[in-house]
């Protein structure tokens, strides 16, 4: 059975889509940006904020779901600017622990015109 998950402790989606997706004892998460869930605004300007907001995003979806970041599997990470991939890797490693397999890359844009923005695959 496919569940939905959703939490107020997390930004909502900005999109015709849900913050996660729960089956077979796995969860999918869509992509968080560095936006504060209270106001919807990014976190602040530069990557490090940006980075750490998206990250307890992330947390709180994967909370929410029944899971946490020692059993995220696979991560997808979207940077805007190649250049600040050691001040996000600096803030990820804070984060998930357990080295996931990974993939990060710098695209054009991303929603909103952040900076970064983190999905993950974790386990229940």
């Amino acid at each position: 059975m496919i569940e939905k998950i959703s939490t107020t402790n997390a930004p909502a989606a900005i999109g015709p889509y849900c913050q996660a997706m729960k089956i077979n004892g796995m969860v999918f998460t869509s992509g968080q940006l560095g936006l504060d869930p209270a106001t919807g605004e990014f976190a602040g300007d530069d990557v490090t904020a940006q980075a750490e907001a998206a990250l307890k995003n992330l947390g709180a979806i994967l909370k929410e779901a029944g899971t946490d970041y020692d059993k995220i599997v696979k991560t997808t990470c979207f940077l805007a600017d190649m250049a600040d991939f050691a001040a996000f890797n600096a803030v990820y490693a804070k984060y998930i622990t357990n080295t996931p397999a990974r993939s990060c890359v710098a695209v054009k844009t991303l929603p909103k015109g952040g900076l970064v923005e983190v999905e993950a695959i974790a386990v229940l």
